[in-house]
């Protein structure tokens, strides 16, 4: 076989063991997080919630997650993913059940701020592992395949979380939003405790590998690390404090506000655009997330076929823009709306293909776990405040369009920052590379 088959042989081999575990993994964080939005179709009213308050509980999780982040992907570099991410899918099944017996405004507050703080590390702890397992030029289309499984997730959660809400409701005296909580979380916990004996934390340890192909793969992870390195080499605590790190973080808020946002009260945006049942606005919120389950599968293969990413990426992100002011502009009409937030969904799961590359371009080591630890953290704290002000906004105005508004000028200034730093980026890997061959001549006169 040529160089070019076994390289291909060894990917797909990989691909089939990693990527189809890690993305059920993550439908699960997906359903655990988001099913919230369902629930309080018929929890708010039973519990007395306000939008408002609504919007805090739903927020108050990144909060959790914002202090936990760093920490838990520390924690991963040095215990290995396998034990790491078990304990993490355990830790926030249990308190994701816990949910059902959400009594006030304490206890949902309290809960959904430990939910935070269980779930921190498990995206960026999956992100940073996967780049250990597959080269630059394959990463678009693996990461397009495991976040496929968050728009998948939604599609799921939205679909069955109608249904339990709506055929469990009153079930043994238990309302429907609780069995909702209890019965989407025992997945979690079963699925965390396998995690410990199925994955495997490096490619020099994959038995399941053939000797040859993991010498051929750990090589291939060592030689892109001397490459990163080459241009600059940052320790942890230089990682933390880069301004480029810091900048994507803020970056990835503007992609994090749009999504937490729209995920969490879509299911109200349509409630209250027509007489529907909690199984109809499932599926009618499951629509965009079919759309956005091709899109970032598409823009995947077609950012590592063209080996173009900033280009790919600011399309996608004011795809999200062109969506958001559309979903503003036609806020009475349902099919309208629908269109205009499948555009937002799919352009926030293609830009999430394309983001997640960025770090490891100039990161490596233990800077890579804490620095993309870091940016999803600083990211995820803006769920709390987009999804706080979209609640507090609703009640203010009775409608979302001034929420909406708002969501477009933060992914629109995202947009343009991501593509200077890709630009940025693509200037010094060329002066590197110009700058080696003249130092090896250097060297051999």
């Amino acid at each position: 076989m040529t160089n070019d088959t076994c390289e291909k042989t060894i990917i797909k081999k990989v691909t089939w063991r990693l990527i189809p575990f890690v993305a059920a993994a993550y439908v699960l964080c997906m359903v655990d997080r988001n099913n919230l939005g369902i629930a309080a179709l018929t929890m708010n009213k039973d519990l007395g919630f306000t939008a408002t308050l609504f919007g805090w509980g739903a927020g108050i999780f990144y909060v959790g997650y914002f202090f936990f982040e760093v920490p838990s992907n520390l924690a991963l570099q040095k215990f290995g993913a396998r034990r790491w991410i078990a304990r993490i899918m355990i830790s926030w099944g249990v308190v994701s059940g816990a949910m059902a017996f959400v009594s006030g405004s304490m206890s949902f507050l309290t809960l959904r701020f430990l939910l935070g703080v269980a779930e921190s590390g498990f995206f960026p702890g999956i992100v940073f592992y996967l780049s250990h397992w597959f080269p630059e030029r394959h990463r678009a289309v693996v990461l397009s395949r495991f976040l496929f499984a968050q728009s998948f997730a939604i599609v799921v959660s939205s679909t069955i979380s109608g249904v339990i809400l709506s055929t469990m409701n009153g079930f043994l005296g238990i309302a429907g939003w609780k069995w909702l909580f209890m019965i989407e979380a025992a997945p979690t916990v079963v699925m965390g405790i396998s995690t410990f004996f199925y994955l495997t934390d490096k490619p020099a340890q994959a038995l399941w590998l053939e000797s040859g192909a993991r010498g051929w793969l750990q090589s291939q992870m060592n030689e892109e690390r001397e490459r990163v390195e080459a241009v600059q080499k940052l320790t942890l605590w230089q990682a933390l404090g880069h301004p480029r790190v810091l900048v994507l973080g803020l970056v990835y808020m503007g992609l994090v506000v749009c999504s937490s946002a729209t995920v969490i009260f879509l299911p109200q945006m349509v409630k209250a655009l027509g007489v529907f049942s909690s199984f109809q606005i499932g599926l009618i919120v499951a629509i965009p997330y079919v759309i956005a389950c091709i899109a970032m599968l598409l823009a995947g293969y077609s950012s590592d076929r063209r080996r173009e990413r900033k280009y790919h990426l600011l399309g996608s992100m004011l795809t999200m823009t062109m969506g958001l002011l559309g979903a503003a502009l036609f806020h009475t009409n349902v099919v309208l709306t629908v269109i205009c937030m499948s555009m937002v969904v799919a352009g926030y799961f293609s830009s999430l293909t394309l983001f997640w590359i960025l770090p490891s371009a100039f990161l490596t080591g233990t800077a890579s776990a804490g620095g993309i630890a870091l940016i999803n953290s600083i990211g995820n704290l803006g769920g709390f405040f987009s999804q706080a002000s979209m609640g507090w906004l609703k009640d203010r105005t009775g409608d979302f369009r001034t929420g909406l508004v708002l969501l477009a000028v933060a992914v629109t200034l995202a947009a343009v920052v991501a593509f200077v730093i890709w630009s940025q980026i693509e200037v010094k890997r060329r002066l590197s590379a110009q700058k080696q061959p003249q130092q090896a001549k250097a060297g051999t006169t």
